[in-house]
């Protein structure tokens, strides 16, 4: 009887980064889960346009407003994107295969990460879209003198402010590799968390002067605001960041590392 032997190609190279970066930004949106997701968001943010457009008084139609809105109805939405991507390696038994094709899993992390950044830059362009839409019809259906300039500092806060959002759901879910967990944690983090750090400085003094610098969600708020951050309020949403973004990522990625895949 005879036995077949294979030989592993050692000189073969492997899956090029660039690729890597693709394939993750493409598996946030060829899930079933993942493209309803993503449409029904889209809808929500064209309906609110439709509303500011068609139904609100004069004086709420310029560009920047649309942006704005459109882009916090999308905004509010973006991290269950990075969730879904990085949990449904461990949903649908699909890590298996990724890190046997990719054995190294940093740089798998790594190119999911960047891959969530690219829809936070798709998002933009999907606000901008819909927000040039809304101004063309206030200006165009009701007559509205609109204002069509753009505020570059206000692009680049909205941005930053999705960043964090897309940043914050990677991180939750690479800490807890559940889509339910994940997404459950989030929304605690989002109303749960900001009303017992307001309740805390309401009774505290001590507390109201610390919170500024600890509760995430209203050092994040300033960037929504017209003017942006004070110097003061970036030194806030940078310490705030340390706690609810960079602990939970470096643990999260920690976790990834050394979890055993099955």
């Amino acid at each position: 009887m005879s036995t077949t032997t294979y030989s592993i190609d050692t000189q073969r190279p492997g899956v090029s980064f660039g690729r890597l970066i693709a394939v993750e930004f493409r598996k946030s949106f060829d899930t079933r889960a993942g493209r309803w997701f993503t449409g029904v968001v889209v809808a929500l943010a064209f309906a609110a346009m439709l509303i500011q457009a068609l139904l609100f008084v004069e004086g709420f139609q310029d560009l920047n407003d649309f942006t704005m809105v459109g882009n916090g109805v999308i905004g509010f939405f973006i991290p269950i994107i990075p969730i879904l991507l990085v949990t449904q390696e461990w949903g649908q038994r699909t890590a298996l295969v990724t890190f046997t094709l990719e054995p190294r899993r940093m740089r798998v992390v790594i190119a999911k990460l960047i891959a969530s950044v690219l829809v936070v830059l798709g998002v933009l362009v999907v606000a901008l879209a819909i927000a040039a839409l809304g101004t063309a019809l206030a200006g165009g259906v009701r007559g509205f003198d609109v204002d069509w300039s753009l505020s570059a500092e206000m692009l680049r806060n909205v941005f930053i402010g999705n960043l964090i959002a897309a940043i914050l759901g990677f991180a939750l879910a690479m800490l807890i590799m559940s889509t339910p967990g994940a997404i459950v944690t989030y929304f605690i983090y989002m109303f749960a968390v900001p009303t017992v750090l307001e309740v805390a400085a309401a009774f505290l003094d001590w507390f109201a002067d610390v919170r500024p610098w600890i509760d995430f969600a209203s050092a994040q708020t300033p960037l929504f605001s017209t003017g942006g951050p004070s110097g003061e309020q970036w030194g806030q949403l940078l310490v705030s960041s340390l706690i609810w973004l960079v602990l939970p990522l470096v643990l999260g990625v920690w976790r990834l590392l050394k979890t055993e895949v099955k």
